[in-house]
């Protein structure tokens, strides 16, 4: 018996941005690879992490006239499968009429044990692709350590542990690693 060709079932970011509108605004959905994926709510130590990281980040982005938001979609002309949703991202410009950006000038990434693979590996690459981020920053949960990705052209990777401080000339200033876990411990 002969068998046809198989189809690519993989969505691309038009389709899943037409999809993702039906879904329940509970709901909160990433594009990996062509597949829509369910994002479970972050524990509560994660969360911690994000609104501190939200605090310290929009004092230095409101300054230069930008935001710190959480839930963006990010997109990449690079990747048409893939729309991730960092946890914190710094942007400037003009207002989104829709939850997509493709001009972030920095992206948090919290570390949580089932993503770690992905953020560190697929996520990582991806973000790369996209031309105006300057800045990636992957904040571990299980220790004071933040992993410094730097556009400089090329990308360099710095960590940051307990006691560092972050310089951010992007946003003209820094980010001290205790302001990151402020309230937390270890």
């Amino acid at each position: 018996m002969a068998v046809g060709p198989r189809r690519d079932t993989r969505m691309r970011v038009a389709e899943y941005q037409e999809w993702v509108v039906s879904r329940p605004d509970h709901e909160r959905w990433e594009l990996i690879d062509g597949v829509p994926v369910l994002m479970v709510p972050s524990k509560d130590r994660h969360q911690r992490i994000v609104y501190n990281l939200l605090r310290a980040l929009g004092d230095l982005a409101d300054a230069r006239g930008c935001w710190a938001v959480p839930g963006l979609g990010i997109l990449s002309e690079a990747f048409d499968d893939y729309a991730p949703i960092p946890d914190a991202v710094v942007r400037c410009g003009a207002e989104l009429l829709d939850g997509y950006a493709d001009d972030p000038l920095l992206i948090v990434e919290v570390l949580s044990p089932s993503t770690l693979v992905l953020d560190r590996g697929r996520k990582t690459e991806f973000y790369q692709t996209v031309p105006s981020l300057a800045v990636l920053l992957l904040v571990h949960q299980d220790e004071a350590r933040v992993e410094v990705w730097r556009r400089a052209p090329d990308w360099t990777v710095e960590v940051a542990g307990p006691g560092a401080v972050i310089d951010l000339p992007e946003l003209g200033g820094a980010l001290s690693v205790a302001e990151v876990y402020a309230r937390l411990t270890f």
